[in-house]
């Protein structure tokens, strides 16, 4: 398979998709650094945990803003953003299912609402590489 560099004139949609996904992770990681031990209080899992998980979000928010600001998007940073997404969406599951961070009811309830979230963006950004991949063989 070629590599192919998609370019601004064909990714506003792309872009637009990325960009909501570093806003919301970035803002989400911060509160997660900031508030760890009364976001622990509500949601259940460790402060010290929220916080290494605020960490982690602040810097693939970062990175994943970078991306959407480059002149040319690479299609393989895309597809690596997408399955980082998926993979914390069905982490995130699996997490609520397992009992493995010891969620509280609320807890559950925003893990579930996060993955969705989350869930969409990696749809959103497959749509948009679709678009961005069409509209350079047309």
């Amino acid at each position: 398979m070629t590599a192919l560099t998609v370019t601004a004139d064909r990714t506003r949609f792309l872009r637009l998709a990325l960009a909501a996904d570093a806003v919301v992770t970035g803002v989400n990681g911060l509160v997660y650094l900031a508030l760890a031990g009364p976001a622990s209080d509500l949601l259940g899992p460790g402060a010290g945990l929220l916080r290494e998980i605020g960490i982690f979000l602040l810097v693939y928010g970062a990175a994943v803003g970078l991306l959407a600001s480059r002149p040319a998007i690479s299609p393989a940073a895309v597809k690596a953003v997408i399955g980082l997404n998926i993979a914390w969406t069905l982490g995130s599951v699996a997490a609520v299912v397992t009992g493995a961070l010891d969620f509280s009811t609320l807890g559950a309830v925003w893990a579930i609402a996060q993955a969705l979230v989350v869930g969409l963006f990696a749809e959103l950004q497959i749509t948009g590489l679709r678009r961005a991949r069409r509209q350079h063989q047309s």
